[in-house]
C-alpha cells in the first residue's frame, strides 16, 4: 500500500489464484494488523490459536469458519471475531475473499 489517501475497492487488492491462498497485508503495526486474503474454492486455514481477538469480514464468496469446532457459513458482507486463545479454522466452500483485522493490544 501506498500512504497516498485514496478511495479503494478491498476486492481489488488480491486476485484468485488456482489452488492458492493468496494475502495482502495493508496495516501493519505494533497495536494490529489489517491484512487482505483470495481463497480459491477447497483452500483454507488449519486449525489453530491467536493470542489476540481478530475480525473476519467476508468481502465476496463463501466461507465455512470454525470456532472451537462450532460451524459458522459467511457470506458477502458478514462478519466474525475470532477470540483470543479460542481455535479456529477457515475453509473456502466456495471462492472467497476476507479482510482479517487483528487487534494486538
Amino acid at each position: 500500500m501506498n500512504d497516498k489517501n485514496e478511495a479503494i475497492k478491498l476486492s481489488s487488492l488480491v486476485d484468485y489464484q488456482i489452488g492458492s491462498v493468496v494475502s495482502r497485508e495493508i496495516i501493519k503495526r505494533t497495536t494490529g494488523t489489517i491484512t487482505v486474503f483470495a481463497f480459491d474454492q477447497g483452500q483454507g486455514l488449519s486449525e489453530h490459536t491467536a493470542p489476540f481477538d481478530a475480525m473476519v469480514y467476508i468481502i465476496d464468496g463463501k466461507a465455512e469458519i470454525l470456532i472451537e469446532k462450532e460451524s459458522y457459513v459467511l457470506g458477502e458482507g458478514e462478519m466474525i471475531i475470532l477470540p483470543a486463545g479460542k481455535t479456529h479454522a477457515l475453509k473456502a466452500l466456495e471462492r472467497f475473499k476476507m479482510m482479517l483485522t487483528m487487534i494486538r493490544s
